[in-house]
């Protein structure tokens, strides 16, 4: 990986923990207080919030004909995205100890919160439930996939793509032959961490 593309990480790493530092503002605009995994609001916050709950009649009169129907299409897809997550979580426990690769932490990728906002009615909460298990089971495959692909094939494409993971800027150049052969166990010893690190830069010539 060169230089450039070693310093713009950084500076993407940079930006995110400042984006992280505004999140936290906004958390504590509304009163938030967040210890560990436990997230709170004081208790007039919480009477507050129980103020602008919609009542399920006038939920289901607001939500549309087309919403209702489609639904059932909706919720059908947590027979497969279960299936997925078992599996999955299977397949890390097995391969990775035999890889040799950290195993990916499921519980820093679904966080199932939102629930108890007591401004949603039983359906929201639900609909937030589902929400919050299927983007962070996206999240949580991705990133097994993610080690996956750097134990195997730490090769950029040759063509560009949307929105690649992170380890994907560090992987090695397509066409790279020489440095396929020469680093690949480098790249396997660094996916042994619980982070993507940056693998060292290869000697100038």
């Amino acid at each position: 990986m060169n230089e450039q593309i070693a310093a713009i990480l950084a500076n993407i790493h940079a930006m995110e923990e400042k984006l992280e530092l505004e999140l936290e503002k906004g958390r504590a605009l509304y009163g938030l207080e967040v210890k560990g995994k436990v997230a709170a609001f004081e208790q007039d916050v919480v009477a507050r919030h129980r103020r602008f709950r919609m009542g399920l009649i006038q939920f289901f009169r607001e939500s549309g004909l087309l919403n209702i129907l489609t639904s059932p299409v909706i919720y059908s897809l947590l027979v497969p995205l279960v299936i997925t997550d078992i599996w999955v979580t299977f397949y890390q426990h097995i391969c990775f100890r035999a890889y040799g690769i950290a195993r990916v932490r499921r519980g820093d990728y679904i966080v199932i919160d939102r629930q108890h906002l007591s401004y949603l009615n039983a359906i929201e909460a639900v609909n937030c439930v589902f929400c919050g298990y299927a983007n962070g089971l996206i999240a949580y495959v991705r990133e097994i996939a993610s080690r996956t692909e750097q134990h195997w094939c730490p090769i950029k494409h040759a063509l560009r793509i949307r929105d690649p993971h992170e380890r994907y800027f560090k992987f090695l150049e397509y066409g790279d032959a020489e440095g396929f052969r020469a680093r690949l166990k480098e790249y396997r010893k660094d996916n042994q961490k619980e982070s993507p690190e940056t693998p060292p830069s290869p000697p100038a010539a």
